[in-house]
């Protein structure tokens, strides 16, 4: 059974949130305050599997929320919000939320991306250690453990989200080959990009900093317009004859 919290201040979707995810598959916990919610998320007894923040909050607001969480653990966190501004939206991805979703909103798409998220960090429910089936993966300064999710860049622990780890993870096991954008939003965020959508590149712009734009002077993550993006080889050391 999934853990997820809820923070919103919203009693009303919270008293229907539970209709569209079934009772048999996930367990809810809601709160209402911003600094409860921080602390719930934070100090309690309970692991959760992801969070859905709101992103008006008393007491605190939910950006506010999201930077301590951010600081503390990488729990995946879904933000809601009834404001169009993009900016908004933006300021949220970069700040490490792994999706955003504008109200008002079908519930049933709410519950669809908790899916897909869920589905994509799986590790964190299913705690039970695994000897098969790991993948540990170095290209360059960059090792990648799809077992431990954890990556490494010149030896030192990358703190990434789980969408960041997700298209990394894509793209390294790629890397020399373009993968679509349309791909890339079917496999990690579970679902088709809009137009206007631009969540996938403020993800993948905060990935690029949190490695570093070069490695060997070339470019790590190109952008190849129109199509997609590659993870670059780096260049292979030349070996000088005896």
């Amino acid at each position: 059974m999934y853990s997820l919290l809820v923070i919103d201040d919203d009693k009303v979707f919270c008293e229907l949130l539970p209709g569209f995810l079934s009772p048999e598959e996930f367990e809810l916990t809601w709160v209402h305050d911003g600094k409860d919610g921080l602390e719930r998320a934070l100090g309690g007894a309970e692991e959760y599997d992801l969070i859905i923040l709101d992103l008006m909050l008393p007491g605190m607001s939910g950006l506010e929320v999201l930077q301590h969480i951010r600081s503390r653990m990488q729990t995946p966190v879904i933000m809601l919000t009834a404001s169009h501004k993009e900016m908004d939206r933006i300021l949220g991805l970069e700040m490490g939320a792994d999706d955003f979703v504008t109200k008002p909103f079908n519930p049933r798409e709410l519950a669809a991306r908790v899916r897909a998220i869920l589905r994509r960090t799986k590790h964190r429910v299913d705690r039970s250690p695994k000897l098969s089936g790991a993948e540990r993966i170095v290209i360059g300064d960059v090792e990648l453990d799809s077992g431990s999710r954890v990556v490494r860049c010149n030896g030192q622990p990358l703190e990434l989200t789980s969408v960041e780890f997700n298209f990394l993870e894509m793209l390294i096991k790629s890397a020399g080959q373009v993968v679509t954008r349309d791909q890339l939003a079917e496999k990690v965020l579970g679902r088709a990009l809009s137009p206007y959508d631009h969540s996938m590149y403020v993800h993948l712009s905060s990935l690029r900093k949190k490695l570093g734009h070069k490695f060997g002077g070339i470019q790590r993550i190109r952008t190849v317009r129109g199509v997609g993006y590659l993870y670059a080889q780096p260049p292979q050391p030349i070996e000088m004859g005896q």
